[in-house]
């Protein structure tokens, strides 16, 4: 079948050849159905979007004359997209997405095919956009024209979450890591009680182990404990969590062994690497495990935790697309039994998260550099800590807003302890201010005066933002091209 768009650049009718069980117009462009369909292109495509699985994978315009490089050992590969993305770019060389794809055509217009349903995969090719559900039939939107506006009828066509203004956060990870103990945190919230945050966070280093959620030695007074004080202060109280991961010591994956994702030989799914061992998951598909993950929820609900940060959360929807019906069950539980509480996920499937996170992160972790030459060069890794990798996909990712509140992580106002330079700090400042999502990890007493007065800045007022092009914006009197950089 062909569809008819109107080319406003020409001033004139275009015609799509289609392929797909039915097609009917909505909002913004065309509903199609069926489990594989093809978009062909009214010219050869130059660039593809290609959009990564979860929080942390990348997301970008790629070049279409580049084939893709085999990306990561395989031991992280399970933490850093759907494992099918990265097996098929090693071996057909072809650059798949997760859930949409786009071709940029060379007069710049954009041609778009995206998923309204969980568990679909989108082939970019110069002359064609194939979409494919891993499991039967689904929706599918088609769109052509001006990237910004086919970018936001997809989202239009896509779930949302009612939301206000994104809180002001603290949070201890890239601060402290995981050498918080309670002396240290309570020092810390001395100092943060005196900027307009409304939210401290206690990131991962609390617990005892992944799967054993009670607090550990160096909180000898409890999670409840912490929870109290914070809120003493006027302040919002916020814990991390990592619910569906486990470690190969983890106390619960010895107890309940039956509680693993395992493959069909009986052995457990790998789900990454980190903390220096391999990472498992629980099966979110064991209603067990969907009784003690809410558990957990309704336990931290009652220390007094009400912003919660869910981590790691691929785990839950491994093996990748196929999982994402599991995954949406089981945070659907999480969202009931956490009530009115602030669910941030985060190493989560993107398109499977939208209408339940209330905020989500849109890149990998930032860090005091801008660019691990020897993961991101050596390792062809664009998933690892760093800003510029965290800035890449935020960026590729800003057509959310709509749908959740976007989280483009923290931002530096540190010069301590810290490798970027001014600019590359502003950068990410003024994503806080594009996205309205503001927090940081600096201990106030590690800032200089200058930097604590900019800190305040940043959490008391919001600039203007006008977007001026794809990577430019203008954020109050200034002007930023995050083109120049990336």
């Amino acid at each position: 079948m062909r569809l008819e768009f109107w080319d406003a650049l020409r001033g004139s009718r275009l015609e799509v050849g289609v392929t797909a069980a039915s097609s009917e117009p909505v909002s913004g462009g065309y509903l199609l159905r069926g489990r594989e369909v093809r978009a062909f292109a009214p010219s050869r495509g130059v660039r593809f979007f290609r959009h990564g699985w979860q929080s942390w994978s990348l997301s970008a315009w790629v070049d279409l004359g580049e084939p893709p490089k085999p990306l990561l050992p395989k031991e992280r590969r399970p933490q850093a997209d759907d494992p099918f993305l990265l097996e098929a770019a090693e071996w057909g060389r072809a650059w798949w997405g997760s859930g949409l794809g786009a071709l940029r055509l060379p007069d710049g217009q954009v041609l778009l095919l995206g998923a309204l349903d969980l568990g679909a995969r989108v082939l970019g090719r110069q002359e064609v956009l194939l979409g494919r559900y891993a499991l039967g039939e689904g929706r599918w939107f088609l769109a052509y024209g001006p990237e910004e506006e086919v970018f936001s009828a997809y989202a239009s066509h896509l779930p949302r979450r009612p939301s206000g203004k994104p809180p002001r956060v603290w949070c201890s990870w890239y601060g402290y890591y995981t050498r918080i103990s309670e002396a240290l945190l309570l020092a810390a919230l001395e100092e943060v009680a005196h900027f307009p945050f409304e939210v401290f966070q206690i990131d991962d280093g609390w617990q005892r182990a992944l799967g054993d959620w009670e607090a550990n030695g160096r909180f000898p007074r409890g999670m409840a404990f912490l929870a109290e004080r914070i809120r003493e202060k006027g302040l919002r109280a916020g814990l991390w969590l990592a619910p569906f991961l486990l470690t190969p010591d983890s106390p619960l994956g010895h107890a309940r062994p039956e509680w693993v994702l395992r493959d069909g030989e009986g052995r457990p799914v790998p789900a990454g690497f980190n903390w220096g061992r391999p990472l498992y998951a629980l099966d979110s598909g064991n209603e067990e495990v969907l009784q003690y993950v809410a558990g957990l929820v309704r336990k931290v609900r009652e220390w007094g935790y009400d912003y919660i940060k869910l981590d790691f959360l691929y785990a839950a929807a491994l093996p990748g697309a196929e999982g994402e019906g599991r995954y949406r069950e089981a945070m659907e539980r999480i969202r009931e039994e956490a009530g009115g509480a602030y669910l941030l996920f985060c190493g989560a499937p993107i398109l499977a998260s939208l209408g339940l996170a209330d905020g989500l992160r849109v890149g990998p972790d930032v860090a005091p550099y801008w660019d691990n030459e020897d993961r991101s060069f050596w390792l062809q890794d664009p998933t690892g800590p760093g800003l510029k990798n965290a800035l890449r996909t935020t960026l590729h990712r800003l057509w959310l807003r709509e749908n959740v509140q976007v989280d483009p992580d923290v931002a530096y106002f540190r010069s301590r302890f810290s490798l970027l330079t001014p600019e590359e700090r502003r950068l990410q400042e003024a994503m806080g201010e594009i996205t309205g999502f503001k927090a940081t990890s600096d201990p106030p007493s590690w800032l200089t005066p200058e930097e604590r007065e900019r800190l305040l800045a940043f959490l008391s007022q919001d600039q203007a933002v006008n977007r001026l092009g794809p990577y430019r914006f203008q954020v109050g009197e200034e002007v930023l091209d995050y083109a120049s950089l990336l």
